[in-house]
């Protein structure tokens, strides 16, 4: 949901002289040594609450590892980040905009389409697209990707956020919009696989089933405590 005008009037600030706002290291994100930070694709507009900030002119957007799965990958020292200027994205369980807004932002000449299953979050979703002209909004299930071939082509990444407990399959069924060396990545929620099981079990059976199908682990990282109970595993298809 859009945050209020007003909120977001307050939060925008020019920092102060002495603090800088430097690259990552990681194509399209920025720190000011405390937050992440995206390149504000539409200025003066905040998509979830998130605090906006300006140094030279440019704004940037708060990124909320608490509230973001991929920046959690980020700030748990994940090493493979496929996203640039001109990457294209098959978003699986995008919600209501949060994490794929920041994709967004540093995909601001790609293509990003964004499933979501949900009717009412849909609409919060729509809106966020409104602004954005290479977000491209999808009412889907993800778990029946042949209903959407018409309407997706082969990508650079994949990206799922799916809170099921057929998390790996969705993931593998959707392979085939990725192309020949391009890069998944699962965002896996345990308890939603198996509810009894330790998490550290069901991360180690979902990299064998994905080293199975024949794709190749990239990196595999806990994200606790920063989203609790989730991993993140990254893939290329070969």
């Amino acid at each position: 949901m859009n945050a209020d005008p007003r909120t977001i009037l307050k939060s925008v600030r020019l920092y102060p002289s002495g603090v800088t706002i430097r690259p990552t290291g990681h194509a399209g994100v920025y720190t000011d040594g405390a937050w992440l930070l995206t390149r504000n694709l539409v200025p003066g507009k905040a998509v979830y609450g998130e605090g906006l900030l300006t140094e030279d002119g440019i704004e940037y957007r708060k990124w909320d590892a608490t509230r973001s799965k991929l920046a959690a990958y980020l700030k748990k020292g994940g090493r493979v980040w496929p996203f640039g200027a001109t990457t294209s994205v098959l978003y699986l369980g995008a919600g209501s905009g949060t994490t794929v807004s920041h994709v967004s932002d540093v995909c601001p000449q790609g293509a990003i389409v964004a499933i979501e299953i949900s009717p009412r979050v849909f609409r919060d979703l729509v809106a966020v697209a409104e602004a954005r002209a290479n977000l491209i909004p999808l009412l889907a299930d993800a778990a029946r990707p042949e209903l959407y071939r018409g309407h997706v082509g082969s990508n650079d990444v994949l990206y799922q956020d799916v809170a099921q407990r057929d998390q790996v399959s969705i993931f593998l069924r959707n392979m085939e919009y990725l192309h020949a060396g391009g890069t998944g990545m699962l965002m896996l929620k345990a308890r939603s696989v198996d509810v009894a099981a330790r998490p550290e079990d069901v991360y180690d059976s979902a990299r064998q089933a994905l080293g199975q199908a024949g794709l190749e682990i990239l990196d595999a990282r806990p994200l606790d405590p920063l989203q609790g109970d989730h991993a993140a595993l990254v893939v290329r298809k070969h």
